[in-house]
């Protein structure tokens, strides 16, 4: 068949007009949840000249007390899960438990964890540059119940 119907154009402008209406109203009040259909808010927002920048990470202690770096080579779970998480984390400390269960996983012969924390490193920002000064927040911990 050469030629469209007019059926099959209507169904053609309805569908592109529904896109259309969708992406636009994503756009106005949508969130990054929404995407592709609402803005990705990292790529069209930018912080204030003088706001702190952060980093993210995990870190635990083990039964020795040795510090121990709970990234995504030691758990299998990456920085973004966590970071994206991270209020469920704060509501519910108990669910680092699962970041414990994950390192002792791939760590089995390493001590035991005895803690599990996420600590956001904040860099100091002044006009756009950084300063060389910084300090951690422990945002949630976990500690194993003796």
């Amino acid at each position: 068949m050469d030629t469209l119907t007019s059926r099959g154009r209507a169904v053609r402008v309805g569908a592109t007009a529904l896109a259309l209406a969708v992406l636009l109203a994503g756009t106005l009040w949508g969130d990054d949840d929404h995407f592709p259909f609402g803005p990705f808010r990292m790529y069209s927002t930018s912080d204030a000249p003088s706001a702190d920048a952060r980093d993210t990470r995990v870190e635990g202690m083990d039964r020795t007390g040795r510090l121990v770096d709970l990234g995504e080579r030691a758990t299998g779970i990456r920085r973004a899960e966590i970071e994206g998480q991270q209020a469920r984390y704060v509501a519910d400390p108990d669910l680092l438990r699962e970041v414990a269960e994950a390192y002792t996983r791939r760590n089995p012969d390493a001590p035991e964890l005895a803690e599990v924390r996420i600590v956001i490193r904040w860099h100091d920002i002044t006009d756009r540059r950084p300063t060389g000064r910084w300090f951690d927040e422990t945002v949630v911990r976990w500690q194993v119940i003796p």
